[in-house]
């Protein structure tokens, strides 16, 4: 045999081996391979070439198993590495290189089969390598770099920083060998660029982006044109550079990459061997920046560059796996970029796109068979397309097929491989998806087990111990989903607080983990309803939206998430200003969405929803208009074909519905009509969403039939409303909901027609539909309102076996109903408040048994709902959308019913509502202030649930997971019981026996200890007075007269107080309605009041409806030898009952009295100047007592400043305003006094402690004139001091002249303290004096003379 034989076969194994790796060719491989063996068989032991021979086959054994993926393949590489070592003993010249050898195979050991002896192996071999390369040894750069690497790989799996840190210093050792000029610096360069990188992404220091980035210049500098690196230096600073484009988001570091990697590709002309990975890359970044632009081109350019790159690979080629991969793999996470198909299947919704993803898919994992490398990671992938078409079709097979290579991969990654956790993260999702279709509790339940083996796997350190702490958060979440336990929300938010600490500020993920965070707050302010959750989350996302400034690429998403989180608040609260803040936010992020951008159509949803909202709030129709125009131009970036089409055709009708509802244009009312019948023609039969769709049209056409009396418009709607059933059969959660919707028209139908059997059919489905649902289910509210239309129907035809109107059996049965909706505690305090409303509309109408309870429902639900509104300008908004004379009626009721104390009970929880709740300090839950944590903790608590029982009950798409549905009524039942437990608790609280429920006759009663106070009703069947005594039992006196003639009245005082003071037709005008006042109300109650009151006593007025706009004090019989009210008894007004009683319990006597007169001229905005204001102010000055008695302080002119009338409020407790006032009939709250910087409004006032306070003299316009629209509410300025605690005020019903003032200011105070003492008490009686003072002059008018009047004690 010749000699050099072995040499020779060994140098052709090198040769083929070259080969196979340019051409792919697996004989080549095969047969280098058999060349090696047959070398290595001609050096036995002791032969001096053995050594290089193992080295020679093993390295060809590892390419074949990088190729092929044999387990055998490697393990003899090692054995023969691990041969050849041992014939390279210590001191031996090569054994540093056998060390490198083994340590490099050890390596891909550990990446194939997670082993930490292989990897630690791997370190140790390469530290003896390093020793044995000492600093000068012309090898220890290449030895730094092998055991940095080895270091990195470890930190990567166990996430100890120090491997991080020593491959770092490592490399920089290595880049200081390589000195400028050095043939290898352009590598080192790029060797701890890569290593700060890694390091950034750990702990997300901006300066190792900076100096990784900074680095790859100075490499790429060292490799101009014409270098042979060149190429994937271009590479390599691309991606750098990507990396801060996604930390930062500034554009021009992805625009700089993308021209990076085409210069890149132009380095690799048709035929170079790395084209393929080029395309690739540019691909990759082109996805990027469609993600970030929205611009079609650069997804289509990177479905074409992928495309080019799959065609260098064919069948059979080393890499096409790989290449297949790259073509369908899709986003994993925020940081890993998807494929180009997936994306654009995402973004047009062409299922082909999908389609061929999952072939490229399949073809790839073919190509991986059992035991190939890369098996694992592609089983993954296809799992996940086939998971993504099962999202958008629905089918089980996908679903099914996913888990089970989910299942495959997992075995691949036995316990202590490095990649197992990411297997079981994988798996879990899986399954949580099949249990969300399926309800397969044991999906679930595997699934968190699975989570928490791997986030055992990722101790504290750990790079990806956060992510495993918010996965197994969303499998609690989902867990707490279907099983309504707290202790996994409370876990999950646990576990996310624990990944916000591990992202530090600074740190590249701490905004992502902050809106995580806030997420699930957010959910368990849904659930559970306590407003600190959502405060908190309002406050995440403020923060993680200051970690993305102007230009952030995540700017705009986390704009949305905090618009979102203030849009739930706004509806909780009712606080204008974050629906204000909301649109401003969704502003800004459309803004940051062009023309082009794929989110821009849902910024344009999300923004038209805001402002449609806003129009709810508001009423501004412009809201609503730019809304429509926001969905207008949505519905254009949706083109025919488009996934999203139909949402956005639905979205537009039912904004355009809404602005029919407002202004009833037919326009819009026929426009909507035309896109839900184009909206359910693109979702054909066998659609999800198809029956919903044709509720949608239904809707719409039942509205054209009631708006224009087209019979087939209401047959269409019946027909639709049929279909819609069809499609919801026994077991579908909706099903009740369609019964009710066809049961609807098909009684509104019966109403038209009279056809008997419509009428019978819609009392079945009804029926039936109330079976179908459970007991705290809230759609109860409405089937039961939906029966009492039809049993009402049913009454008034007659079709009862009675004449019309005359049978009680469907009467009684319609009243059951609506009765039963009023107590449908899940429905809602709003919902259930309207049924209750109706309810006595109905009663009302026929006289039922029922009358009276119904009117009590009502006022309890009006306490509760008003109750659970934040705001005094929200309660009062909310309190105009119901009847004005609700508790009016009411009383009246109770009046006919003969039961006088339960009229007034009524009267006084319903009228004045606003007030009466702030009479117990604002409301009777803010009141629990004072009461320490526990009690405000019960008042949060209460008005949380009232707010979440309040949202309309969860729309349920078609395929919504029964176990969600479940769910929904497991969280409602949860509600109702933690609402009425919360009410109990608030009655155990003292002073609180009586919340929610009317207030008891024999606590009112106490209002009346110092006189008596007369009650007046006007109603529509009658007009009474009630008279409560001291002690005896009240009496009722019916008047005569009727609300129309009070009403008219009442115009003739208005048009009295608008003319010109002193004329003569004016004053023989107010004369005349004084004399008609006195006929019809006053001398009445006069006549029934000697039993009660001694004449020149004091009595106090308690008006309601019409009588609050009627100077009860001035009337009397204008005639010689008239009585006047005046002469009989001294007259003084109180709002309430309770406010009365309130400010009698009060008592801070002080020797010295605190009092400050408030006076201005002329104000900004006033049409006329108070000529009298500082003379009157004076004037007060001299007639108080002296100093030591009085401490005086007056603020004029400039001093008289809001701030500085809110401290003089606080002060003192004695105060004379001399200025403007307003009022405000829109927003009474914003009724003023008009300061020299900004108006002091009367919520300012209502919000200032008053209750220290004893008087207060309000010279201004318009102090005691209220809301016209709301007669029932005392909204004027006299009446907010008062009820803000003063005992004591004086104001006027309207404009009196400066000389009738400065008289009437002087007598006033003369009687009031000409003795030197201050009470307050004195007030009422000094008034009248004062009055009767202008009396004997007769050059001041009469309707100058009455406009002064008195409140309180």
């Amino acid at each position: 045999m010749h000699a050099y034989r072995g040499q020779l076969l060994g140098n052709l194994g090198v040769i083929l081996g070259t080969r196979f790796e340019r051409r792919g060719n697996d004989e080549d491989l095969d047969r280098a391979i058999a060349l090696q063996r047959e070398a290595l068989a001609l050096c036995p032991v002791g032969h001096t070439d053995r050594s290089s021979s193992l080295n020679n086959l093993a390295n060809q054994l590892s390419t074949r198993f990088s190729h092929r993926g044999n387990d055998g393949d490697l393990d003899e590489g090692i054995a023969l590495h691990r041969e050849a070592l041992a014939l390279c003993p210590v001191g031996h010249t090569h054994r540093s290189s056998s060390l490198n050898n083994l340590a490099n195979q050890l390596s891909t050991r550990f990446s194939h089969r997670g082993n930490d002896g292989d990897l630690d192996e791997g370190i140790a071999l390469q530290r003896e390598a390093l020793a044995l390369r000492p600093v000068g040894h012309t090898d220890r750069s290449p030895s730094l770099h092998n055991l940095a690497v080895q270091l990195s790989t470890r930190f990567s799996h166990r996430g100890n920083d120090g491997d991080l840190d020593e491959g770092i210093a490592l490399h920089r050792e290595a880049l200081a060998l390589c000195p400028v000029g050095h043939t290898h610096r352009s590598s080192s360069l790029n060797n701890l660029a890569n290593q700060l990188s890694a390091r950034f992404s750990h702990r997300g220091n901006d300066g190792d982006l900076d100096e990784g980035i900074a680095l790859q210049r100075e490499a790429l500098a060292l490799r101009p044109v014409g270098h042979t690196d060149r190429s994937p230096s271009l590479h390599n600073l691309a991606v750098q550079l990507s990396t801060r484009f996604s930390h930062r988001g500034n554009d021009g570091d992805l625009d700089e990459g993308i021209a990076l990697h085409r210069e890149a590709l132009a380095l690799c002309p048709v035929g170079h061997t790395h084209r393929s990975s080029s395309l690739n890359n540019l691909a990759n970044q082109l996805s990027t920046r469609f993600s970030h632009r929205g611009n079609d081109g650069d997804l289509d350019e990177g479905i074409a560059l992928y495309r080019e790159a799959l065609a260098l690979c064919p069948v059979g080629h080393t890499d096409r796996p790989k290449s297949l991969n790259n073509l369908a793999s899709r986003t994993k996470s925020l940081n890993d970029l998807g494929s180009q198909l997936s994306t654009r299947f995402r973004h047009r919704g062409n299922g082909v796109d999908l389609d061929e993803a999952i072939g490229l898919q399949t073809e790839a994992l073919t190509l991986c068979p059992v035991g190939h490398p890369d098996r694992s990671m592609t089983l993954h992938d296809l799992a996940n397309r086939l998971s993504t078409r099962f999202d958008h079709q629905g089918n089980d097979r996908d679903l099914d097929e996913a888990i089970v290579l989910h299942r495959e991969a997992l075995t691949l990654y036995p316990v202590g491989h490095t990649h197992r956790s990411m297997a079981l993260q994988y798996l879990a999702n899986r399954l949580t998806t099949r249990f969300h279709h399926q309800g397969n509790s044991e999906d679930a339940d595997e699934a968190i087990a699975l989570q928490r083996e791997a986030l055992a796997l990722r101790p504290v350190g750990h790079t990806e111990q956060s992510g495993s702490l918010y996965n197994i958060g969303e499998q609690l979440s989902t867990h707490f989903h279907h099983r309504e336990h707290g202790e996994d929300l409370d876990e999950v938010i646990a576990l996310q607080k624990e990944a916000l600490a591990l992202h530090p500020v600074g740190h590249t993920d701490r905004s992502v983990t902050l809106h995580d965070l806030a997420n699930w707050l957010s959910t368990r302010f849904n659930h559970q309803g306590n407003a600190e959750d959502l405060d908190e989350a309002i406050t995440l996302h403020r923060g993680a939206l200051a970690l993305c400034p102007v230009g952030h690429t995540h700017r705009s998403m986390t704009l949305q998430h905090l618009a979102n989180q203030l849009s739930i608040r706004f509806h909780h609260r009712g606080d204008g200003k974050d629906v204000s803040e909301a649109i401003a936010l969704q502003r800004e992020a459309l803004a940051l969405r062009p023309v082009g951008h794929t989110e821009q159509s849902g910024s344009l949803y999300n923004i038209g929803e805001q402002l449609s909202t806003h129009f709810d709030h508001r009423g501004n129709g412009e809201d609503l208009d730019e809304a429509i125009a926001l969905h207008r131009e949505a519905l254009a970036l949706r083109p025919v074909g488009h996934t999203g089409r139909s949402s956005s055709l639905n979205n537009l009708a039912n904004t355009l519905s809404t602005r029919f509802d407002h202004r009833g244009n037919d326009g819009d009312l026929d426009e909507a009509i035309a896109l839900h019948r184009e909206a359910l023609a693109l979702r054909p039969v066998g659609h999800t969403d198809r029956s919903s769709s044709l509720n949608h049209l239904a809707v719409q056409l039942s509205a054209h039939f009631e708006h224009r009396g087209n019979d087939g418009d209401l047959d269409e709607a019946i027909a639709l409303h049929r279909e819609a059933l069809a499609l919801r059969p026994v077991g579908h959660i909706d099903r009740s909901s369609s019964l009710n919707h066809l049961a609807v028209q098909l009684s509104a139908r019966f109403d038209h027609r009279g056809n008997v059997k419509d009428l019978n059919e819609s009392r079945e489905n009804l029926r039936y539909a109330l079976t179908l649902l459970t007991q705290h289910d809230p759609r109860q509210l409405k089937a039961h309102v939906s029966l009492a239309t039809v049993y009402l129907s049913l009454h008034h035809s007659g079709l009862d076996g009675t004449n019309p109107g005359e049978g009680t059996e469907s009467l009684n049965a319609a009243m059951h109903h609506l009765k039963a909706a009023a107590n449908v505690v899940s429905g809602g305090l709003l919902s259930r408040l309207q049924a209750s409303l109706r309810w006595v509309r109905c009663a009302d109408q026929h006289t039922h048994g029922t009358q009276l309870e119904a009117y009590a429902h009502s006022m309890q639900l009006l306490d509760a709902y008003v109750s659970t509104t934040a705001s005094v300008s929200a309660r009062h908004k909310a309190v105009k959308n119901f009847p004005s004379a609700l508790a009016v009626d009411a009383a009246s009721c109770a009046l006919r019913s003969g039961d006088v104390r339960h009229a007034v009970e009524l009267l006084e929880q319903g009228r004045t509502v606003i007030w009466t709740q702030m009479t117990r300090l604002h409301t009777p839950l803010d009141s629990l202030q004072t009461r320490g944590d526990p009690a405000v903790a019960l008042r949060d608590k209460f008005r949380d649930l009232s707010s979440l029982l309040d949202k309309p009950p969860a729309n349920y798409t078609e395929g919504t997971p029964r176990v969600d549905i479940e769910a929904e009524d497991t969280r409602f039942r949860r509600l109702v019981k933690d609402w009425n437990r919360a009410v109990e608790e608030i009655r155990k609280i003292d002073g609180f026996s009586r919340f929610l429920l009317p207030p008891l006759f024999s606590d009112l009663q106490d209002a009346a200890r110092e006189g008596p106070i007369i009650v007046l009703i006007a109603g529509q069947s009658s007009c009474n007075a009630i008279i409560i005594p001291p002690k005896q039992p009240p009496t009722s006196v019916q008047l005569p007269t009727s609300l129309e003639k009070l009403q008219t009245l009442v115009i003739k005082f208005q048009r009295i107080s608008r003319k010109e003071a002193g004329l003569k037709g004016t004053q023989s005008a107010l004369i005349e309605a004084l004399m008609e006042l006195w006929d019809g109300v006053i001398r009445p109650v006069v006549e029934n009041l000697g039993g009660f009151a001694r004449p020149g006593s004091r009595i106090w007025w308690c008006p309601t409806s019409v009588f609050n706009s009627l100077p009860l004090h001035a009337a009397g019989a204008y005639r010689q030898g008239g009585k006047f009210l005046s002469q009989l008894y001294v007259s003084s007004y109180t709002p309430s009952l309770t406010v009365l009683m309130k400010v009698r319990k009060s008592h801070h006597n002080s020797p010295l009295v605190p009092f400050a007169a408030i006076g201005l001229d002329r104000p900004d905005g006033a049409s006329f100047t108070l000529d009298g204001v500082e003379p009157e102010l004076e004037l007060v000055r001299s007639l108080l007592p002296p100093p030591q008695t009085v401490s005086f302080t007056k603020i004029m002119s400039d001093d008289a400043t809001k701030s500085r009338t809110l401290r003089a409020l606080r002060d003192n407790t004695w105060l004379h305003f001399a200025c403007h006032g307003t009022q405000n009939y829109k927003e009474p709250f914003k009724s003023a006094f008009l300061m020299h910087d900004q108006p002091l409004s009367l919520l300012d006032i209502t919000e200032t402690d008053l209750s220290r306070h004893e008087f207060a003299f309000i010279s201004a316009c318009e102090a005691a004139v209220g809301d016209p629209d709301m007669p029932d509410e005392f909204i004027h300025l006299a009446a907010g001091l008062q009820f803000g605690g003063v005992k004591s005020v004086v104001g006027t019903l309207w404009e009196v002249d400066d000389s009738t003032m400065r008289h009437l200011v002087e007598a006033f105070y003369k009687d009031l303290c000409g003795d030197g003492k201050m009470t307050s008490k004195r007030a009422a009686r000094a008034l009248q004096r004062a009055v009767q003072s202008l009396d004997c002059d007769k050059d001041i008018p009469l309707d100058q003379r009455i406009a002064f009047i008195h409140i309180g004690i």
